[in-house]
């Protein structure tokens, strides 16, 4: 087998975040930044960006044969990771899935959502352009995502202070998927 060394793919990538149902940027403007009325740079991250899709296939079975006869997909997990490296009061904002943050003469302040568990969560979508094969950009879209996991942001003498967080994909319709894959050509 042969290896095409341009479908190796190295480096960082850029992390937006939206509204759910934020229009995304057209797939032709595949090499342009999304629009800033909808989308937010989160900044730097450290450590990359980690899009993960966990799938659960269950066995079908026969008393027939020893074999697995077939499988069905039954579970399909969705997850963004990061630790955005801008410890700011907007970034908590969003891996806290919402808050309210106030501005003074000097100050600038955060609380959190304490409603009830009961309420419906303020979902996000998430994109994040990187590299893909040929050198090219690549984009990805998380159409519905909260963050799910413990939001931590450790203050120590020799390490720096980020937000490390882990987003959640979720079902978004019958006719939209819900991620999204582009990838410029030449």
């Amino acid at each position: 087998m042969s290896v095409t060394t341009t479908n190796l793919i190295m480096g960082p990538a850029t992390l937006y975040q939206g509204l759910f149902g934020a229009t995304e940027p057209a797939e032709t403007a595949i090499n342009s930044t999304p629009q800033a009325s909808a989308w937010t740079d989160m900044g730097g991250t450290v450590d990359g960006v980690t899009l993960s899709v966990d799938q659960t296939y269950t066995a079908l079975e026969v008393d027939q044969i020893v074999d697995r006869a077939g499988s069905r997909l039954t579970k399909r997990e969705l997850t963004i990771e990061t630790s955005l490296a801008e410890a700011t009061l907007e970034n908590l904002s969003v891996v806290l899935n919402g808050g309210t943050a106030a501005t003074g003469t000097g100050y600038k302040s955060f609380e959190p959502l304490f409603a009830s568990s009961a309420t419906q969560p303020a979902y996000s979508a998430l994109l994040f352009d990187g590299w893909g094969a040929n050198i090219l950009r690549r984009r990805v879209a998380l159409r519905k995502t909260l963050s799910t996991d413990a939001v931590a942001m450790a203050y120590t003498k020799d390490k720096q202070t980020v937000y490390k967080t882990k987003f959640s994909g979720h079902y978004v319709s019958a006719a939209v998927a819900p991620f999204h894959v582009t990838e410029a050509t030449a």
